[in-house]
């Protein structure tokens, strides 16, 4: 049986017009810019305004990604969408975000917190291997905003709201996942929640009162976790690929915290000029964080066909993700007849 890979065709991002910096949020908490930075990395963030919501960020990125790929929404045989905020609990902002982009194919919402992309990817991969599903279209996205507490400095601080998708397609040419690694352990599920809101709750005044629609973390707890699955993650999917960090053209990890990042670069060996940050620009935006960086780093050709990327993540769960990803010719069999076809007319 023939084995198909996945071919990255399309992306695309969209995050919100509205920028809060760390002075804005300096005027809201007791923090500070410098004491921002200094701990995270984070200088400002992209906050989602009345009549953005996780469903048209979604449909945004989508709409690019299909664009340069070529493709409609009707060349989707499926549709992967990992948020952990979505519009409503029911129904699935999958169909909403289906719907909305006239695609008619199945779609699904995997909540996997931070590690949402990299499962998405690692399931999209899964379906096109099989020859399940040809064109398929991944997208983290979230708007975190909406659930975080203004006067809580040890989270409004580090969030903030965007989107990015990707479009694989199907082919022969070996390119796509090379290894890759899934990971959840429950026990510290506590240590990134947002403890009011879903079924085990009745929401009622008294839980809205006392915070509990809002995200609470232990970030001690958030950070020791962080620093050890980067690096093990890291470290166990290069060895099933077999590359070291000379075959890694770009290192593109979870964008939570500057000191995390540049940990994880060191012991795994590459030099900061090879590790993508943008951190700084839009704060931990969970799901969109990886794809979010991925698209920068396609679109200022830091990385292109041949490549070969290591992206990594972690999250609430708690969760963590790695794969090695080799970029293919990143163009689908429609871009390549419309450029043949112009060829021919030349």
């Amino acid at each position: 049986m023939t084995r198909y890979h996945a071919n990255l065709v399309g992306w695309g991002m969209s995050v919100p017009q509205n920028v809060l910096t760390n002075d804005d949020l300096a005027k809201m908490v007791d923090t500070s810019d410098e004491w921002i930075r200094s701990r995270s990395g984070i200088v400002q963030r992209h906050i989602c305004e009345e009549g953005e919501t996780t469903k048209t960020m979604a449909v945004e990125a989508s709409q690019k990604a299909l664009g340069r790929a070529s493709l409609t929404a009707q060349d989707l045989d499926l549709i992967l969408i990992a948020t952990s905020s979505p519009d409503e609990f029911i129904p699935p902002v999958s169909s909403r975000i289906q719907h909305e982009l006239g695609a008619q194919c199945g779609a699904m919402t995997l909540i996997v917190g931070c590690t949402g992309f990299l499962y998405g990817l690692v399931t999209a991969e899964q379906f096109i291997a099989t020859g399940a599903a040809k064109n398929v279209l991944v997208v983290g996205v979230e708007t975190i905003s909406r659930n975080l507490d203004f006067t809580d400095r040890t989270t409004c601080v580090l969030f903030g709201d965007g989107a990015g998708a990707v479009v694989l397609q199907g082919t022969e040419m070996p390119c796509g996942v090379h290894s890759h690694l899934l990971g959840s352990d429950g026990s510290g599920a506590d240590h990134l929640i947002v403890p009011g809101i879903g079924a085990k709750t009745r929401i009622t005044q008294e839980t809205i009162e006392e915070g509990g629609h809002y995200l609470r973390m232990n970030g001690r707890e958030v950070f020791k976790f962080a620093t050890g699955k980067m690096v093990e993650s890291l470290a166990q999917v290069m060895g099933d690929a077999d590359v070291s960090a000379d075959d890694i053209d770009l290192f593109i990890p979870h964008q939570a915290n500057r000191r995390i990042i540049e940990y994880a670069a060191e012991q795994a060996g590459f030099p900061m000029d090879k590790v993508y940050v943008n951190l700084e620009r839009y704060g931990n935006t969970s799901a969109a964080s990886v794809p979010l960086a991925l698209n920068e780093a396609l679109d200022q050709g830091l990385a292109g066909p041949g490549d070969t990327l290591a992206l990594v993540a972690f999250g609430s769960g708690l969760t963590w993700g790695a794969t090695i990803f080799e970029l293919g010719s990143m163009q689908s069999e429609e871009n390549l007849a419309a450029l043949e076809h112009e060829a021919v007319a030349v």
